[in-house]
């Protein structure tokens, strides 16, 4: 006999899952009689459109009920949403429709504002690449499902302002979103500490990967400048080709090799004065000259390379790269080549909630009072489901 558990049916995954006053709905409604209703779905800010995940979840829905939901996409996919704006309207049977509240509104929402923190990382930073870092603090599975779907909306919605954006991510499962057939990176601080040193590591790694361009982390001793101008002298062909980066991960505990408080002023003096006489908020002066990757640290970095004739080896920048770092750093003209990042993830979980509300009900407009803003509004695309 075989034991071994099995998944789900959908139909038993959506019961499950779905709240509690959803699946009653659906039964009280099957008792009492059906009604064509239709569904207006929203965010509470604004937001880049993401709804595809969504979508493809309904769609398979409706085939596996033998139904069809009618969807009205009122703003397409990587098109800014204003708050409150419905992103879509979907039409149905109301028992068929009752007790999926709960599971799409969960595929929607973080994608949505994820999208728009992408798109503005992106904005924020036109002629820096983004590399997408986002799976190690997602949730599972379809979370990172989610952020790497929304990162890559978000990038191409920039893309067409301009900008570089996100030219992949770092894990294999989700690289199809970036048009990649595998992700991208090459070590952690793990393989530093195996390895014993900084330049041991990324001869392990070349040796390994011959065709692979070189990407070494330096700050795992604390010696971002030494330990890359060392990597820089033991592959002068791999630099002189443009095929090496050093990555600056150093943690918000400590400064830079060489730096302190009054060099990393003293740096961006040289490079970017303006970026540090204007008014800032502790959060800024930390990004410009504080601990960690900051713009004195990216452009200390850069003057070092520069002087040791290293001039096309690249500089990779991560740690804390979102919506506000990537500002300052822009505003300080940070020597940046490429970003890794996963703060493209939403900070405030609850502004990712999403709200669905019935807004007709047999082709007659209804809403709940306050919710008028909602009603249909006729020249909205259509597609169905």
């Amino acid at each position: 006999m075989d034991d071994t558990p099995r998944p789900p049916t959908l139909a038993a995954d959506i019961a499950a899952r779905t709240d509690v006053y959803f699946n009653r709905t659906r039964a009280i409604v099957s008792r009492f009689g059906d009604r064509h209703v239709t569904y207006a779905v929203f965010l509470r800010r604004p937001v880049i459109s993401a709804p595809r995940l969504m979508l493809e979840w309904l769609a398979t829905v409706a085939a596996e009920r033998a139904t069809t939901f009618d969807i009205d996409v009122t703003h397409p996919e990587g098109a800014w949403v204003g708050a409150g704006e419905p992103l879509v309207y979907i039409a149905g049977r109301l028992s068929e429709l009752s007790d999926l509240e709960t599971l799409m509104l969960q595929k929607i929402g973080a994608p949505c504002v994820a999208a728009h923190n992408a798109y503005q990382m992106c904005l924020a930073l036109p002629s820096v690449a983004f590399l997408a870092m986002e799976a190690r603090h997602c949730a599972g599975a379809e979370m990172q499902e989610m952020m790497a779907y929304a990162a890559a909306v978000g990038s191409a919605a920039a893309c067409k302002e301009g900008a570089k954006g996100f030219v992949g991510n770092a894990n294999d499962g989700t690289a199809h979103w970036f048009g990649a057939p595998a992700g991208r990176g090459t070590m952690p601080h793990a393989l530093i500490g195996y390895a014993g040193s900084t330049v041991r590591a990324a001869e392990m790694f070349h040796e390994t990967f011959p065709a692979e361009a070189l990407t070494v982390l330096v700050d795992y001793f604390g010696r971002e400048v030494s330990d890359g101008l060392a990597v820089c002298r033991r592959f002068p062909d791999l630099a002189a080709a443009g095929s090496l980066a050093v990555r600056l991960d150093t943690h918000g505990g400590r400064f830079l090799e060489g730096l302190d408080p009054a060099e990393s002023y003293a740096v961006l003096e040289r490079h970017a004065p303006g970026a540090i006489r204007r008014y800032r908020s502790d959060t800024e002066l930390r990004y410009l000259v504080g601990t960690g990757v900051s713009a004195a640290a990216l452009w200390r970095m850069r003057e070092a390379l520069d002087a040791a004739g290293f001039g096309k080896v690249r500089i990779i920048a991560s740690s804390g790269f979102g919506v506000d770092k990537c500002r300052v750093m822009a505003d300080a003209r940070a020597p940046i080549d490429l970003v890794g990042t996963g703060s493209f993830i939403p900070e405030v979980w609850s502004e990712t909630y999403a709200t669905a509300d019935i807004v007709e009900y047999d082709g007659v407009p209804m809403v709940k009072v306050g919710r008028e803003f909602l009603l249909r509004r006729n020249g909205d695309r259509k597609r169905q489901a």
